[in-house]
C-alpha cells in the first residue's frame, strides 16, 4: 500500500514538474534582411522554405518594427525593452581604447537575458553581439548569457571568413587567411574570371560554425528551459558564400560583376551571392527546427524570426535591393526611419499555443519582446519596471487587445532623425542633428503620413494637417531623455 502511494506521489510530482516547465525560447535575428526578403513576406526570387514553413506554423507580424535603423542600437532596444529615446545605445559607436567591439552597454542593461537567466533558463548567444568588448560591462557573459560564440565586433563581422571568432572569453583561430573586408579588384584583373575573386574566401565559413554551436547548445540543454539568441550575420555585407550554395543561383539572374569601389568586397555574381546567402541561412534554420523536432521540443519551444533593420541602399557593396524588391515597395532603407528602414518581417511560432497560419497587423516593436516573452513564460510579474515595451501576448493568443498607444524611434546619425507612430499616423523628422561643426544648418524637416491610406509614404500631409503635427510633436518630445553620449541638436534644443 505504501509502495503504491509512493509511486502515485512520484508520478504526480513528475507530472506537475512537466506542467510548470517554462517554454524554451529561440530568437533568430537576421542582419539587414528586408521586409520582403523572404517568401512568406512576398519574396519571389529567393528560396526560403524553412522560414516560410515557420510562418505557416505560427503567426506573421506584418506591422513589426526593429529597435532602430542600424545594428547596435536596434539590439540594445531588443535586449533592454527600452525604446531609443531611453535606451543606453542610440547609434553605432566605437569601443574602448581600440578594443575589438562596440561601445559597451552599462551593467544590467540587457534585461531580456538577465531576466530569463534569473528564472532558471540556460542562456546562449550565437552570432553577432555588438554591445561591448569581451571583459567590458557589455561582455555577453556579464549581460545574462552563460554561453557565447561568434563575432563580438560588428566590424569584424563584415567578413564571413574572419581569422577568429570568440568562444566566451577565448579568441578562437579559424583556418582563414587575413584579408580586409573592404577592397577593390586589383587593376587589370578580369572581372569575369572566378579566379580573380578567390582571395576573398577561406576555409571556415563563420555562419556554419556559429550554426553548429547553436545546435550543440540545444542538445546540451534539452532537459531544461533554454533561451537561444541566434543573431546571424546574414545577409549583411560583404557578399560571401561557399561555392556549393552559390551554384544554386548562378545563371538564374542577369548579372553585372561588382569589382568593388562602393564598399565591402568584390563579387562576380552579386545577385546570386545575395540570394545564396539567404537560402543557406534558411537551411541552417531548417537544421535547428529539425533538431527541436528530433528532441521532442517543438511543442514547448517558442521560435521568433525577425531582422535588426531594413535592407541596404542599392549598389552598396554590390547589393541590389530594387531587383529583389527587398523592402517590398516601402520607402527608405537601412539608416532611415521611413518604413523600409525599420519595418521588418516578424514571425512567431509556438505549436498548440499560437494558432497556425495566423496574421497580426498590430503595431509591435523590439522593446515589446521583453514583456511579451516573460508573460508567455508564465513570469509576467518578473517584468522589469521602467521599460517601454508593451506585451502583445494577448494578441498572440488570439485575444482582443487595445491598440499600442504609440511607437517611438530616434537616431543622432544620418544628420539626425526621429519618428513616432500613433495609430495610422506617423510623424517623421529629419535634419535634426547636423553635427556640432555645421554652421547655419538647414532647419529640421517634419513629414506627416497616414500609413493606412499611404503605406509607401508618398504624400506628406504636414502642411495640410498642422494640428496633427503639433499633437505628435508634443508626444515625440515627451518620449526623449537627453543622452550625453548621443546628443541630437534639435531634440536637445540646441
Amino acid at each position: 500500500m505504501l509502495r503504491r502511494l509512493f509511486l502515485f506521489l512520484l508520478c504526480l510530482s513528475a507530472a506537475s514538474a512537466q506542467e510548470i516547465r517554462r517554454p524554451n525560447i529561440v530568437f533568430i535575428l537576421c542582419d539587414d534582411l528586408g521586409y520582403g526578403d523572404v517568401g512568406c513576406f512576398g519574396q519571389k526570387l529567393i528560396r526560403t522554405p524553412n522560414i516560410d514553413a515557420l510562418a505557416a506554423s505560427g503567426m506573421k507580424l506584418t506591422s513589426h518594427y526593429s529597435g532602430h535603423n542600424v545594428c547596435a542600437p536596434s539590439r540594445c532596444v531588443l535586449m533592454s525593452g527600452k525604446h531609443p529615446g531611453h535606451a543606453y545605445i542610440r547609434e553605432n559607436a566605437g569601443g574602448l581604447g581600440g578594443q575589438e567591439g562596440q561601445m559597451p552597454v552599462a551593467e544590467g542593461t540587457c534585461a531580456l537575458p538577465l531576466s530569463l537567466q534569473s528564472l532558471g533558463y540556460a542562456t546562449g548567444a550565437f552570432g553577432k553581439w555588438g554591445l561591448g568588448p569581451v571583459g567590458s560591462t557589455g561582455d555577453p557573459a556579464k549581460q545574462g548569457f552563460a554561453r557565447f560564440y561568434g563575432y563580438n565586433c560588428q566590424a569584424v563581422a563584415h567578413n564571413f571568413y574572419p581569422t577568429h571568432l570568440w568562444s566566451d572569453a577565448e579568441k578562437v583561430a579559424l583556418k582563414n587567411a587575413k584579408f580586409g573586408a573592404h577592397q577593390k579588384l586589383p587593376e587589370g584583373a578580369d572581372v569575369n574570371d572566378p579566379k580573380s575573386y578567390a582571395r576573398f574566401s577561406g576555409t571556415d565559413y563563420a555562419p556554419d560554425l556559429i550554426g553548429a554551436e547553436a545546435l550543440k547548445f540545444v542538445r546540451t540543454n534539452k532537459e531544461k528551459p533554454f533561451f537561444l539568441f541566434y543573431p546571424t550575420t546574414v545577409p549583411h555585407l560583404a557578399l560571401q558564400v561557399p561555392e556549393d550554395s552559390l551554384k544554386e543561383y548562378e545563371g538564374k539572374f542577369p548579372e553585372t560583376p561588382y569589382p568593388g569601389g562602393k564598399g565591402y568586397l568584390p563579387h562576380r555574381t552579386p545577385r546570386a551571392a545575395y540570394a545564396a546567402m539567404i537560402t543557406r541561412m534558411d537551411t541552417e534554420i531548417g537544421k535547428l527546427m529539425a533538431l527541436l523536432k528530433d528532441l521532442n521540443l517543438t511543442e514547448q519551444t517558442i521560435v521568433i524570426f525577425t531582422s535588426d533593420n531594413g535592407p541596404l541602399y542599392d549598389k552598396l557593396g554590390g547589393t541590389d535591393a530594387e531587383f529583389f524588391n527587398s523592402a517590398r515597395g516601402l520607402r527608405g532603407r537601412k539608416g532611415s526611419f521611413h518604413e523600409g528602414g525599420y519595418r521588418v518581417p516578424g514571425i512567431i511560432a509556438w505549436p498548440s499555443k499560437i494558432k497556425a497560419g495566423t496574421v497580426s497587423d498590430r503595431v509591435t516593436g523590439f522593446e515589446d519582446w521583453l514583456p511579451t516573452l516573460l508573460e508567455l513564460a508564465g513570469a509576467k510579474d518578473s517584468t522589469p519596471a521602467g521599460i517601454d515595451g508593451v506585451s502583445f501576448a494577448p494578441a498572440l493568443r488570439g485575444e482582443a487587445q487595445p491598440t499600442r498607444p504609440f511607437l517611438y524611434r530616434e537616431s543622432p546619425g544620418y544628420t539626425g532623425q526621429a519618428a513616432i507612430r500613433a495609430g495610422n499616423w506617423k510623424l517623421l523628422g529629419r535634419l535634426l542633428n547636423p553635427g556640432p561643426k555645421t554652421k547655419n544648418p538647414k532647419p529640421p524637416v517634419w513629414e506627416l503620413y497616414d500609413l493606412a491610406a499611404d503605406p509607401k509614404e508618398e504624400k506628406d500631409l504636414a502642411a495640410a494637417q498642422p494640428e496633427k503635427v503639433k499633437e505628435l510633436l508634443f508626444l515625440l518630445y515627451s518620449q526623449r531623455t537627453r543622452s550625453e553620449k548621443f546628443p541630437n541638436r534639435a531634440l536637445d534644443g540646441e
